[in-house]
């Protein structure tokens, strides 16, 4: 599972179209994107504010304010309110959270709801609330604290949270609000890894993070209108094909497909929203992932709101080999519930220190240099390689990498800036907690003391960090002979523990120079470098055989004989963060695994998913086709699985060439679709149980379902 590459660059899409879709960047709002005036931006705006509204609603009456959520629905999304069936149910929430105040105004209040509001809508909501409405009137003699009472399951707070479940479905579809695209792939790939697992037997790699970040119950389906339940038969191909995907009984989706109309997609997106994720956990996941990637400012490996830095103590006793040991300075408070508490800029103390610095007119350079040298920071005995190491620190500060400006982090702050005259939607809603002890602010003032004192060191690694980046930027261009050279001149080390990125790499400038038409140069390098790695290495001879053919074939784009750029940049990136002590953020693990057993999982159905072009799964395994028939990449399996670097370049499945999932090979028995669905249906099996149960039978449906039922 961990060797399954995966297309970092559309998963850099997809997540930064996440973070600006929630708004979670500094530069995301309206009113300072200077794209707010496109459709597309526009129409993000607006599914952002529906969104916001929804969650507000729902909190309201989790927390018992039937009220206000009428209120807000009234103001906002008044036709919801049209359907007696929802009015019923939220007079009927109203009538129990009046009598569970207790007090005696509050059971006025309560008989009166009776009367005015609950009464009539009972009487045309639907067919059973009549008799439902009866059935809540004995909340007026049952306690709310004796549990053997008939009225239990209405005083039972559940109710409040399949309200808003079910509210919230309902509003999802009404209003389009759907959830950005990365957190409905992750919902799909992680549940889709649950079952393969299940199924197969085997323990997830990933547990400990997808059992936290998706929850395994869902809001309430929207049900559809008594005047859609007419509508003409849907394809059973489109019955099955949502059943399975989302793990519904076939009438809950065929009630699915009715509610939307009879579309297929807008059904799926219906169903994957139901799915509850930790949004604030998704937002630590995908800040780590943004700071990895170069997308954001902050520092790697540390939450929102949290300054990492050293002691002097560790700073000298880590120096040896480059890496940063650091201490929490700082507390970062995040909610468990479904939003995250508004984040502290991230990097802000950094920067203002820079800052702060060039106003005094400190000399950068000196500074730099002594701090390295008295540190013995990524040094030798040799002083020129003190010099070189710190002559690249200094241009890193200079000269930030990337081909555009970082973004900064905002975190998910959830205001609604909408309509003054309803000043509720107007309050930032608090998610902190109480306010901290004296024993926690007398921790927090030593711990800033600690953030002023040592601000330099966290310089220094945030400086080795953007080396890093700045590394994996000039391999994403192909400049392999320049970073040969720098990381020599900053690591002279770092190739003898990790020869296949070497071998990688030179095998890219030796292509280069044969395409260039140097193929005297392209030799040199050939024998210096590209023979000796082989040598020592007997997987290497035949790649290396592969990419002499080059010399042979001028006429051709050798470079696809090479690794792709991209995967070879990130493979990079992980090696030179691990050895400075910066581990790869978790959402690559979760993607690579994930996206493996999703390929494994259609395998198994032997067929092709109907859903993965809309979620962009596609996109994801899109990798540069070279990849797969090179045997560069097969070369390097073992070094995958025992952990190394190079984990983003090895496939241990067979993946199509075009990114998609995979469908029955040509060896494959194939039966007829009809005779498939039709046992599915029948027996309610899963695609891949109704054909091994057709191979036994010789692909007769009619055979199976009488064998079963014999």
């Amino acid at each position: 599972m961990e060797s399954t590459p995966v297309n970092w660059e559309a998963l850099d899409s997809l997540v930064l179209d996440f973070a600006k879709s929630e708004h979670l960047l500094e530069d995301s709002s309206p009113s300072t994107s200077p794209s707010s005036s496109s459709p597309s931006s526009s129409s993000s705006s607006s599914s952002y504010r529906s969104r916001l509204i929804i969650r507000q609603i729902r909190r309201c009456i989790e927390a018992g304010d039937v009220d206000g959520a009428i209120d807000q629905l009234r103001l906002h999304v008044p036709a919801v309110l049209d359907d007696h069936r929802i009015l019923f149910r939220l007079q009927k929430q109203k009538f129990i959270e009046l009598l569970r105040r207790g007090t005696e105004r509050d059971r006025d209040l309560a008989i009166e709801c009776l009367r005015v509001a609950l009464a009539p809508c009972a009487l045309d909501a639907y067919p059973e609330a009549y008799e439902e409405f009866k059935h809540v009137l004995l909340a007026l003699i049952f306690e709310k604290e004796d549990q053997t009472s008939p009225v239990a399951n209405e005083w039972s707070e559940r109710r409040r949270f399949d309200l808003a479940g079910l509210l919230s479905s309902i509003l999802r579809a009404h209003l389009h609000a759907y959830d950005p695209i990365f957190s409905m792939s992750l919902r799909y790939l992680i549940s889709i890894h649950k079952v393969f697992c299940f199924r197969q037997g085997i323990s997830s790699p990933i547990s400990d993070l997808t059992e936290r970040l998706l929850f395994e119950d869902r809001d309430p389906p929207a049900t559809p209108q008594e005047s859609l339940y007419e509508a003409p038969p849907f394809d059973e191909v489109d019955i099955q094909a949502l059943a399975h995907a989302v793990e519904l009984t076939r009438q809950g989706a065929v009630d699915s497909l009715r509610f939307a109309k009879g579309d297929l997609y807008q059904a799926f997106q219906n169903e994957l929203c139901r799915m509850k994720l930790d949004l604030s956990m998704l937002d630590k996941l995908v800040h780590e992932y943004c700071v990895y990637r170069g997308i954001v400012d902050g520092a790697p490996n540390s939450p929102p709101g949290v300054c990492l830095t050293e002691s002097p103590d560790i700073a000298h006793s880590s120096s040896r080999n480059c890496s940063s040991l650091s201490i929490e300075c700082g507390i970062s408070r995040l909610s468990d519930g479904e939003t995250s508490v508004n984040n502290a800029d991230t990097g802000g103390a950094r920067e203002t220190y820079a800052d702060a610095a060039s106003m005094r007119g400190i000399d950068d350079t000196r500074f730099t240099y002594e701090v390295t040298n008295n540190n013995d920071d990524c040094s030798t005995s040799d002083v020129n390689h003190q010099e070189t190491c710190s002559r690249r620190l200094r241009r890193s500060r200079n000269h930030p990498t990337g081909q555009r400006r970082r973004k900064r982090w905002r975190g998910r702050i959830e205001k609604l800036e909408l309509d003054t005259s309803f000043p509720e939607f107007n309050k930032q809603e608090s998610l902190c907690p109480a306010l901290p002890s004296s024993e926690d602010t007398l921790r927090e003032e030593q711990d800033s003391k600690i953030c002023s004192s040592f601000e330099q060191f966290n310089n220094i690694g945030d400086h080795k960090y953007e080396i890093i980046l700045e590394m994996r930027e000039l391999a994403n261009k192909g400049m392999a002979a320049k970073v040969v050279e720098e990381i020599n001149a900053i690591d002279p080390d770092f190739f003898t523990e990790n020869p296949i990125l070497l071998f990688q790499l030179k095998q890219i400038e030796f292509l280069s120079l044969v395409k260039g038409g140097d193929h005297a140069t392209a030799l040199k390098v050939a024998c210096s470098h590209l023979g000796p790695l082989a040598a020592s290495n007997q997987a290497l001879l035949k790649p290396l055989k592969e990419t002499l053919l080059a010399l042979l074939r001028p006429s051709e784009d050798v470079l696809t004989k090479g690794i792709p750029l991209p995967v070879l940049a990130t493979s990079l990136q992980v090696a030179m963060g691990r050895r400075l002590g910066i581990e790869e953020p978790q959402l690559m693990k979760i993607m690579r695994t994930t996206l493996h057993t999703h390929t494994e999982w259609f395998k198994l159905q032997m067929c092709k998913d109907r859903f993965e072009q809309l979620l962009k799964i596609d996109q994801l395994k899109e990798v540069d086709a070279s990849m797969h028939s090179d045997t560069t990449s097969r070369a390097f399996g073992d070094d995958c699985n025992n952990g190394s670097s190079q984990v983003t370049i090895c496939s241990s499945s067979k993946i199509p060439e075009d990114g998609s999932s995979p469908q029955v090979s040509s060896s494959e028995t194939v039966y007829d679709e009809n005779a498939i669905l039709k046992v599915m249906e029948f027996l309610a099996l899963p695609r891949a149980d109704a054909i091994h149960l057709l191979m036994q039978y010789n692909g007769n449906a009619e055979t199976v379902i009488q064998q079963i039922f014999s």
